[in-house]
């Protein structure tokens, strides 16, 4: 017997490197589910990053430098769409094959990782807190085991992405007159739409599809898919307009996310009316309609028909403003999550009221999830706060284009001020970090509040009340 598959006395299992591995996989996973997490999509990253390096990948046949192979991964991996090389130019049809792998793989791992978090918790809470969690739609008791979980969430995907492609597909083959590069691009962009991952299959990205309604609103509509979250499909899946029997955090993520929209697509097109650079010279249903486009997309879709440092400045700040509210939480979208608005809103009415308890549809708000809301926001604006100056620090900008940046980052959206292409190695790893730090951080930040507040004090510290404000 090799010495790489030994058998351990008394017992008759086999022992051996694999072996260990898969233990050691599994404790951890038990005890911390949002280290677990984190180390898989790190080794996930690794390894597209070192596909990305193979000479087959590019379309110069030259390998690709670590810096870049390394931010790409991430960028595709946490779905964010950022990168420092044309997409279309710059990698084979090889290479845009491991980038499109990846977004799928990062796509469903997050999904699948956010509510195998939630799960996790719940199994270890009381039962009045997981009937708290039930009403999100992710919990052992609305969803079922692990297995069941998985399997649903990959067919949502498979679903959902199969009925864009069946829209693209044809659109392409019309548009480019040939099955092969139509069959490819519809492909290309169902995946990335729903996955919020925002890279284009073409060097100049959708400017040429700016008029092109069946591409456009297609796109638009799998980036609003992708941002609701996989509680909030499945609950319409399960209730389909039944309102009364949606859970409280359906009804929130789907009002904050319609208020949003609207919103942004309202200022958005009041700010660049008149802008000749971004929709000045569009029709009237061109302005509405690339409007609205861009205010789905600048919550975390990443897609754009126009340059994004085109833009008025106000724009620019309205955009910053949506890509770090993000989308619905478990799903492809980044951002802080549009629940957490919504929990601290309510908050903020409640003590405006003067109420004890915030409230919403019949459902009080727990103390304990307004701290967790508070703490993500926290976070957040700290990551943001601390890439910002790094940025600045780095290329000896004014703070427009870095915040910009820091925030598409960190929010997984992907847009751009055209800034990651001119940075130098330092500046992506700063990036790259944000990234990964956004995507895999908040959920698992979120999930460890969660799990802590399990342990009950055995005694408390006489109040004491700071001036606030």
């Amino acid at each position: 017997m090799s010495s790489a598959a030994q058998t351990e006395p008394g017992s008759g299992r086999r022992t051996g490197p694999w072996t260990y591995l898969k233990r050691w996989m599994g404790h951890l996973a038990g005890t911390s589910p949002a280290r677990a997490a984190m180390l898989i999509f790190g080794v996930t990253i690794a390894v597209f990053a070192s596909l990305l390096m193979m000479p087959w990948a590019t379309a110069s046949g030259s390998s690709a430098a670590f810096h870049e192979a390394l931010f790409v991964a991430t960028s595709a991996v946490t779905v964010t769409g950022l990168t420092p090389v044309n997409t279309a130019d710059h990698w084979s049809f090889a290479g845009e094959l491991v980038i499109l792998i990846g977004i799928q793989v990062g796509g469903l791992g997050i999904i699948t990782i956010a509510a195998l978090l939630a799960i996790s918790v719940t199994r270890n809470l009381g039962l009045r807190t997981r009937l708290v969690a039930q009403e999100g739609g992710i919990s052992t008791g609305s969803m079922g085991e692990t297995g069941q979980v998985i399997r649903t969430v990959v067919i949502c995907s498979a679903v959902v992405e199969a009925l864009l492609m069946l829209v693209m597909i044809p659109r392409f083959i019309q548009i480019n007159g040939d099955v092969a590069s139509g069959l490819w691009d519809g492909t290309f962009y169902a995946i990335s739409a729903f996955n919020n991952a925002g890279f284009v299959a073409h060097s100049e990205g959708l400017a040429g599809f700016d008029n092109d309604p069946v591409i456009i609103w297609t796109i638009m509509v799998g980036v609003f898919l992708g941002s609701l979250g996989f509680p909030v499909l499945f609950m319409l899946w399960r209730n389909r307009w039944h309102v009364r029997r949606w859970s409280l955090h359906t009804k929130l993520t789907l009002e904050v996310t319609l208020l949003l929209m609207v919103i942004g697509a309202v200022l958005y097109g009041v700010m660049e009316w008149s802008n000749s650079a971004t929709i000045g010279e569009m029709s009237l249903g061109e302005k509405l309609q690339n409007s609205l486009f861009a205010s789905v997309n600048m919550r975390s879709g990443g897609f754009s028909v126009v340059e994004s440092n085109m833009q008025n400045a106000e724009t620019m700040l309205i955009s910053d403003a949506l890509m770090f509210a993000g989308g619905g939480s478990a799903s492809t979208a980044g951002g802080i999550k549009v629940t957490t608005i919504a929990v601290i809103w309510l908050a903020f009415l409640a003590e405006a009221r003067g109420d004890a308890e915030s409230t919403a549809h019949g459902r009080t708000i727990p103390p304990s999830a307004v701290r967790v809301a508070v703490s993500v926001v926290a976070m957040g604006a700290t990551l943001v706060l601390i890439s910002t100056v790094w940025l600045m620090y780095i290329t000896g900008l004014d703070m427009g284009r870095p915040l910009y940046e820091s925030i598409s980052a960190f929010a997984t959206v992907g847009l751009t001020s055209g800034l990651t292409e001119d940075l130098p190695p330092e500046g992506l790893y700063v990036l790259a970090a944000l990234m990964f730090a956004g995507r895999v951080g908040i959920i698992t930040f979120a999930a460890s509040l969660t799990v802590r507040q399990r342990s009950r004090v055995r005694y408390r510290y006489p109040e004491g009340r700071p001036m606030i404000g």
